[in-house]
């Protein structure tokens, strides 16, 4: 039985391969770009608010910073103690056109060696979890260049 393909948060990111893109949200009073996305009320202290509109964000962006996490991060983090625990890697990418820098984990593989701030790296679909009856699905960094 095929499993579920399920985001690990709604409405953040859509669609697949080369089609695959974050979603962010624009004030249409001061034109900051939000992601997470906001729906609620412009985050900009010096805007009086404007209607926030739904946008895809650039697909490709710079290295900010980067660091890797080596540890089962402690309480209140939810893991199974059971499951071994997987190293990796974040990123923060800077994407120019927006203005603002998005986190998000390096494809599997991808370590902080791998890596130098300014590099140019690509949002694309991941996977966080997987169960028998759902994959949960997310977004990862890759680095240009690399297909795997």
């Amino acid at each position: 039985m095929p499993r579920t393909r399920t985001p690990v948060v709604a409405g953040w990111f859509a669609g697949d391969g080369d089609d695959f893109t974050l979603l962010g949200t624009r004030c249409s009073a001061c034109a900051s770009v939000f992601f997470p996305r906001e729906d609620g009320r412009c985050r900009n202290p010096g805007c009086a608010g404007g209607d926030l509109a739904e946008i895809p964000l650039s697909r490709r962006g710079r290295i900010w910073s980067f660091t890797d996490s080596r540890y089962r991060p402690p309480s209140p983090y939810v893991t199974d103690p059971e499951l071994s625990w997987e190293p990796y890697t974040l990123i923060a990418v800077e994407l120019a056109a927006e203005r603002i820098v998005v986190l998000g984990q390096a494809v599997p593989g991808v370590t902080a060696a791998d890596l130098t701030v300014g590099a140019e790296v690509e949002v694309v679909p991941g996977v966080l979890h997987e169960d028998g009856e759902t994959v949960w699905t997310t977004w990862r960094w890759r680095p240009t260049g690399v297909t795997a």
